[in-house]
């Protein structure tokens, strides 16, 4: 007999035939509200009632899409407490924090209205000595349709800020959000539609599993957007490869700290305590591992130990960080801690203890721990911080460079920082602070390695939802023709040789 009672997880709710999902407050465990899944039918429809009005949208010009932006900017400031109180329930992080991402929404919005038109507009190029006679630039086009798949952890910051590059790149988009928080998916469109009702399609969401993100993908996407961790991100690029459709991937990290001989400890401690449990740790860019030099580890330690004891965790208006949203996520950061404390570490905070529930984790901070500890090589996403004592500088950055990951990174010297950070082989690094770089919409975002590659924010961030178009004009007649059978005998031995003897006297120059 066919069993019809939907299976009830932590992570959602699904029907006997994969048609819902189910949010749950997670603070307290209730159902919020159910959502159709999406199948292919539904991601065929919406990648062509995309591909309709992406060309319409395209031929608005920068200043037709920046008024709908700034319409759209207005209606995301206006509702901003409306989304926070969604991300609050559906990820559970404290309320500010749902602020500071409807906040650094609308930077990304500010932003990208301000600098687009500069970044993806026409760029006039010198004309080569071959082609003195063309007129030479280069302008931004669309790709088209533009898929985005977001993370639970930043359910409106990440997506958003990658949705908004996209759009003011003069592309459509379809959102496949997370389905831990789909409900803050579905805000970003409402607002959408209400701030620009004469362009409903440009912007589309698609709620789900990760059948709904193969769907979309399946679904003839001209890019994607993905978010999230590095075995997915594997799976997703072996699937766009198929049909070399092109991809940003942002992935996971194991970003590491480097505590110098010469550090404020004071200030090391604080950021770096806030750096590795904010958001209860579930960041990309958190700091997961400290590399401190011997001289200034007991000291460090203590420090970082007494304020992370302080650390208010719960779902109240007091509490700092919140619970682990992802039941899945939590055996991963017990196996970790435990690894790491039978590899002769010590936890001076927390320890197993703070993981026995079902969704509240405690802070850990793990001292001593072995340089190839699960914690110390492998993406944790959980509230800990693993301290490793090293001889020197050179030995934490020689560590933190020997990783798979290559994302984000953070130093703390006085009189070193930035010369420890340039050595660094990663994407980001904040110097005597934590996460700053991730705050700056003008600041490219992204990573190497198992971090992924591509960029967001910045000007980067626009280039990546825009490919260059090189154009040549022919203005006037030529010395001799390069580019047919007509040249003249000896033509291009002539230029050949006067551009050597050019060559040859601008070295004699500088050697004089």
């Amino acid at each position: 007999m066919t069993n019809n009672i939907p299976t009830i997880t932590r992570d959602g709710v699904i029907g006997q035939d994969g048609n819902e999902v189910v949010t749950v407050d997670q603070a307290t465990g209730a159902e919020l509200a159910r959502y159709p899944v999406a199948g292919e039918e539904e991601a065929a429809a919406a990648v062509a009632a995309a591909r309709s009005v992406a060309g319409a949208w395209w031929d608005l010009g920068f200043e037709g899409r920046a008024e709908r932006l700034r319409a759209w900017r207005r209606e995301i400031a206006v509702s901003g407490e409306e989304g926070a109180a969604l991300i609050h329930a559906e990820n559970g992080k404290p309320t500010d924090d749902a602020r500071s991402e409807v906040l650094s929404t609308l930077q990304h919005l500010l932003f990208a209205i301000s600098n687009a038109e500069r970044v993806l507009g026409r760029r006039d190029i010198p004309a080569g000595p071959v082609a003195s006679n063309q007129q030479a630039w280069v302008e931004y086009r669309p790709y088209g349709v533009v898929g985005v798949i977001g993370p639970w952890n930043f359910p409106l910051m990440t997506p958003g800020a990658i949705v908004i590059n996209a759009l003011t790149a003069g592309n459509a988009v379809v959102l496949k959000p997370s389905h831990v928080t789909p409900g803050v998916g579905e805000w970003i469109v409402r607002t959408w539609q209400r701030a620009v009702p004469d362009f409903p399609a440009v912007l589309q969401h698609l709620n789900g599993f990760g059948a709904t993100g193969q769907a979309l993908i399946g679904a003839g996407l001209d890019k994607l957007a993905f978010t999230g961790s590095v075995a997915t991100g594997k799976t997703v690029a072996a699937q766009c490869a198929a049909t070399v459709t092109p991809m940003l991937l942002e992935l996971g990290g194991n970003d590491g700290v480097v505590v110098a001989e010469d550090a404020d400890l004071d200030e090391a401690a604080k950021h770096v305590v806030w750096g590795a449990l904010q958001n209860t740790g579930h960041g990309c860019i958190s700091l997961e591992v400290a590399y401190v030099v011997e001289s200034v580890h007991d000291t460090f330690v203590e420090k970082v130990t007494d304020l992370a004891g302080k650390v208010r965790v719960g779902s109240d208006e007091n509490a700092q960080i919140g619970p682990v949203p992802l039941a899945s996520q939590i055996p991963i950061i017990r196996d970790h801690i435990q690894d790491a404390l039978a590899h002769g570490a010590t936890a001076t905070v927390g320890g197993l203890e703070t993981v026995t529930g079902d969704r509240y984790v405690a802070p850990t901070i793990l001292v001593d721990v072995a340089p190839d500890a699960l914690a110390a090589t492998e993406e944790t996403f959980g509230p800990t911080l693993a301290v490793v004592k090293v001889a020197d500088t050179e030995e934490a950055v020689a560590r933190i460079n020997a990783s798979q990951y290559g994302l984000g990174s953070a130093v703390f010297s006085r009189d070193r920082g930035e010369e420890i950070a340039r050595r660094l082989r990663v994407g980001m690094t904040s110097i005597n602070d934590a996460l700053v770089f991730s705050m700056n919409p003008a600041l490219p975002f992204g990573g190497r390695g198992d971090s992924g590659y591509g960029r967001k924010h910045g000007e980067e961030g626009l280039r990546e939802f825009a490919y260059p178009h090189s154009f040549s004009a022919k203005t006037g007649p030529a010395q001799f023709s390069a580019s047919t059978f007509d040249r003249r005998p000896g033509a291009m031995a002539g230029a050949l040789a006067a551009v050597r003897d050019r060559i040859l006297a601008e070295g004699d120059k500088k050697t004089a």
